[in-house]
């Protein structure tokens, strides 16, 4: 059986994931996770430093399986239009369940720096990547914006349709720019 530790976070992969921040209570979790008050604690001082581990471990999932989902691919275009692809992968595998960062950050007020922190950090490796493919500023932002709409979007309407629409713009942006 697993540690504590990794049964807590585990459990609250699944339960933030599904229910949301706000509606998981730090009591369902011990539940769940077969763990005592005192070892729960013993590993989390609060729910917000539970929180910020599980926004450190979604990124480290999210970013290697993007890594995986698009090697392979050689040009910044292709790299681009794979990690929407990748979009709408997740979506199948995830039923639309949207971004985690965005979920969380719509769930918890601005007085949690900490959090607020964690989120910009994360976000912002997403945008390096970006602009580390696409060497235009402009172009990189543009990129980057569609790439973050495209997940609310299709979260909203349960739907690629926004993905797919974002994909077609990159490429006509990658051709009139060459």
């Amino acid at each position: 059986m697993p540690k504590p530790r990794e049964r807590i976070l585990s459990t609250t992969l699944l339960l933030f994931h599904k229910q949301g921040f706000n509606s998981t209570g730090i009591n369902q979790i011990i539940e769940e996770a077969k763990v005592s008050k005192a070892s729960f604690y013993q590993h989390f001082r609060s729910k917000d430093d539970l929180c910020i581990e599980f926004l450190n471990q979604r990124y480290d999932y999210w970013a290697s399986e993007l890594e995986k989902f698009i090697s392979g691919t050689s040009t910044p275009e292709e790299k681009i239009l794979k990690s929407f692809d990748f979009l709408i992968y997740m979506n199948e595998k995830e039923d639309f369940r949207g971004c985690s960062f965005w979920n969380i950050l719509s769930e918890i007020p601005a007085d949690k720096e900490e959090i607020h922190s964690v989120l910009r950090y994360h976000k912002n490796k997403l945008r390096v990547f970006i602009s580390h493919e696409v060497k235009d500023e402009m172009i990189a932002a543009h990129i980057y914006l569609l790439f973050e709409s495209s997940i609310l979007t299709s979260q909203l309407y349960r739907s690629n349709e926004f993905i797919e629409t974002s994909k077609t713009i990159i490429k006509n942006i990658f051709h009139s720019s060459h």
